[in-house]
């Protein structure tokens, strides 16, 4: 088949795709027209996909109508040697004439989408729907007014109540504070105000991607409904997406919108609306929401939002993530609490930080930042400066397990075995809880935290605090210590409620977070009748709190567990940075300080020339007792298990894969390969990832070529990975989108942490649909009963859960059992991560 014909195929099925109609089909009539008035058939039209430059008059394009027949839109089509572009202004020259506003510009690979009216040409990788066009026929930009635009201190609060800086309770300072927040009403601070000054400036000088880099406690969300509010009161924009990249800040978006737009304008969800989200003036939603299904190419199309929000840009950014984001069309905001400075000094490039720094970098590039200077910067430290933000007192507190620094490889630590000899072990991350941790450290931890932990100053009971785990069953453990130990020391006070697991494997654990920042979690603290406070002092959690977590009276935040993370170590500190004024009848104590407890040496590991300000040890044999300061206030005497011993050494014998150096360098050919094709680069700068393009170029122009003769399959072996690594992944790692493979444990918690973020399972079933879905993938024989629904012989298998199983089977999704859908749902969107017949 010519190229020329390929071409053509690919852009009628693309039409198709989206509604768009060659034929009459019943009432529907026919809405696309060839040029120089070619009589329609299907005869004439493959005569015609042979040579696009068949016609002497011209090429042979695309006229699409609306319902009434008119014409909407122009698709100038090229064969796939021409690239769109070089078609521009022949297709603004045929849109005039048929005074089409819009113009697709495609070669069958490449496309690109150009509203003549409002700037250039955009690429997209689906063709807009009749129905996308119309929202967009009804916007008329103008970058002017948005430009001219006064945004001051009450850009926001005047939508409420227009007159409300004439109120002379606003007048007199002395009541401001006080009105403000009887009205419910905010106003911006100068940095906000600078902020969206900036944007302005950037619309000015042509740009249509922005990047705001500000502290966490800094008010992103609040600084984007102002500009929300901005871009939709001019007309520059008629819909907003504003996109997340956990479920609970969904709701804590769609909130704060509401609360500072909601008189004017629409506000959804659009999980919870997917029948109605059209109706809304901005939509909210989760990344993990659109991609699931393909809902963001199958339930929009790329002209639905003439602006788009990225909340924390640098992780919603990652792997296929950016297809949501570069979906649509339209200006794009990136926000990102990570300054890219922070990753500096990383020198070698298997340091996970280094993978962390590329991700920055890329963003930066995104948004149009290339030169490491964002639209807008306001750091933690501009915060703390002028006022709006405290530091922590950092608390160096490690056992001796933990007092080894993180190494390139995990945590180095050297333990003696029973010979006496000395033996370095290494750990990774997601081996802690399982090897690392025992009963000992655990009680270390907890009873340095409570020994040391800063006081309410109203009421002198421990100070609200977060505590970061390992895992979640880290958390339920830690918070089983502190409540016996709080048991202890205070015994009439709390009733297993000191501290509370908020992890996403307990039940309404997003509500308990919001009655924590309400001081309602656990009912009302007994120290001091009439304060309001929680009588919960400790939430306990993983990561659930991590990112967009307000709780600004938390006065300690505990790191019990390593963070590999720049980001996620910037998001996690970040949470106690916030102001807050204790306040009970005539006593007002200013949060000036807060306690960050490190276990792990993070500082350490994130800032080499760090200063502590007070350090604290723990010894690791005799006694519990903090070091380096006064003595403990309250002595807590607890039976301690022995700590555990090296009882074997393991010895590996080299198989046929032979050294890692050997293995190494065949991928490191390969990687040099895939770089060095100029075919291949273009291409993936073009589409901007690894897409199906991509994996196809790729494979005709590297794979089994007589030089190297690199073969999926080799390429496979030499990686030495417990499951199936796909060519898309090998390319991925080549170009830098990821750093290394996963694991299979590994990448079962991430499809499984996918699922239940769209599923949403109660909690009582998570552990039975995690076994199910683990099993599935890791064990043939239980794959070919499920899927033959042969369930007579789970119980003679082993390593069936048949309790899982049977809770699974009695509950019902849709119609169908959950021991039916997990399965399907493996087959749809996950495949076999383990190619069996090969392992």
């Amino acid at each position: 088949m010519s190229k020329e014909a390929l071409s053509r195929i690919k852009i009628d099925k693309l039409l198709q795709d989206s509604g768009w109609r060659f034929f009459d089909e019943g009432e529907n009539k026919a809405n696309i027209q060839l040029e120089l008035g070619v009589n329609l058939t299907k005869t004439k039209l493959d005569s015609l996909g042979n040579d696009f430059e068949a016609e002497t008059k011209g090429y042979v394009d695309y006229l699409l109508l609306d319902d009434d027949g008119h014409p909407i839109i122009v698709v100038e089509a090229k064969k796939e040697a021409i690239h769109p572009l070089d078609a521009k202004e022949q297709a603004r020259e045929y849109a005039y004439g048929k005074r089409c506003r819009f113009v697709i510009l495609s070669n069958g690979n490449s496309h690109y989408f150009w509203d003549i009216e409002t700037g250039n040409p955009q690429i997209i990788t689906e063709f807009p729907t009749l129905g996308s066009l119309y929202h967009r026929k009804e916007f008329k930009p103008n970058k002017e007014k948005l430009i001219q635009e006064n945004v001051d201190t009450g850009y926001l609060a005047e939508v409420k109540n227009k007159n409300f800086n004439q109120d002379p309770r606003y007048i007199d300072k002395s009541t401001r504070a006080e009105f403000l927040k009887a009205e419910k009403l905010v106003v911006l601070r100068p940095f906000q105000i600078s902020a969206i000054h900036a944007l302005q400036n950037a619309v000015k000088a042509g740009q249509e991607r922005y990047l705001f880099e500000m502290a966490t406690g800094t008010g992103k969300t609040l600084t984007t409904s102002a500009i929300c509010r901005l871009f939709l009161q001019t007309g520059n924009a008629k819909r907003i997406l504003f996109l997340v990249d956990r479920i609970e800040l969904e709701e804590q978006a769609e909130k704060a919108f509401k609360e500072t737009l909601g008189i004017d304008y629409i506000v959804k969800i659009f999980k919870q609306n997917r029948d109605s989200w059209k109706s809304a003036q901005i939509v909210v939603s989760t990344v993990q929401s659109l991609l699931a299904g393909d809902r963001y190419r199958k339930e929009f199309s790329p002209t639905d939002f003439e602006f788009v929000i990225s909340d924390e840009a640098h992780r919603s950014l990652g792997g296929n993530s950016r297809a949501v984001f570069e979906y649509f069309n339209g200006y794009k905001l990136g926000l990102t609490a990570t300054p890219k400075d922070y990753l500096r000094n990383v020198a070698n490039q298997n340091d996970l930080r280094a993978l962390e720094r590329r991700e920055m970098l890329d963003t930066y590039k995104t948004f149009g930042c290339g030169s490491g200077e964002p639209t807008f910067r306001y750091s933690l430290l501009d915060g703390v400066k002028d006022g709006y933000l405290i530091n922590p007192t950092v608390i160096d507190a490690r056992t001796e397990i933990t007092t080894e620094l993180l190494s390139e490889k995990g945590y180095s630590v050297v333990v003696v075995n029973e010979d006496g000899n000395e033996t370095e072990e290494i750990f990774k991350q997601n081996q802690f809880e399982k090897r690392f941790f025992n009963e000992r450290t655990n009680i270390a931890f907890c009873k340095a935290f409570i020994e040391n932990a800063k006081k309410d100053p109203i009421s002198g009971e421990l100070g609200k605090s977060l505590i970061f785990c390992v895992s979640q069953a880290h958390a339920r453990k830690i918070t089983q210590i502190l409540n016996e130990m709080a048991h202890q020391v205070w015994p009439e006070k709390y009733n297993s409620d000191f501290a509370m697991q908020i992890t996403s494997f307990v039940k309404k654990a997003q509500d308990k977070t919001v009655q924590f920042t309400n001081n309602k979690l656990g009912g009302t603290s007994q120290f001091k009748e009439g304060y309001k406070t929680s009588k919960t002092r400790i939430a306990v959690t993983v990561g659930m709190m991590t990112t967009g977590y307000d709780c600004p009276d938390i006065l300690n935040i505990a790191f019990m567990r390593p963070v590999f993370s720049p980001a996620d170590f910037v998001q996690m500190k970040g949470r106690g940075t916030r102001l807050n004024t204790f306040s009970f009848e005539n006593q007002n104590h200013k949060k000036e300080k807060f306690s960050l407890f490190d276990f792990f040496g993070n500082y350490q590991y994130f800032e080499n020339d760090f200063k502590y300000d007070e350090e604290l040890e723990l010894p690791p044999s005799a006694g519990l007792g903090g070091g380096g300061g006064d003595p403990p206030p309250v002595p807590i005497e607890i039976d301690i298990k022995k700590m555990d011993k090296v009882s074997s050494q393991e010895k590996t014998e080299l198989d046929e894969t032979g050294m890692r150096v050997d293995r190494e360098l065949y991928i490191q050919k390969f990687e040099e390969a895939i770089k060095d094709d100029e075919e291949v680069q273009t291409v993936y700068q073009q589409e901007g990832a690894v897409t199906p393009l991509v994996e196809e170029i790729a494979h005709r122009k590297i794979m089994n070529k007589p030089s190297e003769y690199f073969t999926p399959e080799k390429l496979r072996k030499n990686v030495v990975a417990d499951r199936w690594i796909s060519f898309k992944e090998l390319l991925q790692k080549a170009f830098g989108e990821i750093d290394e493979f996963k694991n299979l444990d590994q990448k079962i918690d991430d499809e499984f942490d996918k699922f239940q973020d769209i599923e949403e399972l109660d909690a009582n079933l998570v552990p039975s649909a995690k076994w199910l879905f683990s099993a599935y993938l890791q064990d043939k024989s239980i794959q070919k009963v499920m899927e033959n629904r042969e369930y007579g012989r789970l119980p003679t298998m082993s390593g069936v859960d048949i309790q899982a199983f049977q809770k699974l089977a009695q509950t019902k999704r849709n119609g169908h059992t959950y021991a039916q859908y997990i399965p399907t749902y493996i087959h749809d969107y996950v495949g076999n991560l383990r190619e069996f017949e090969r392992v």
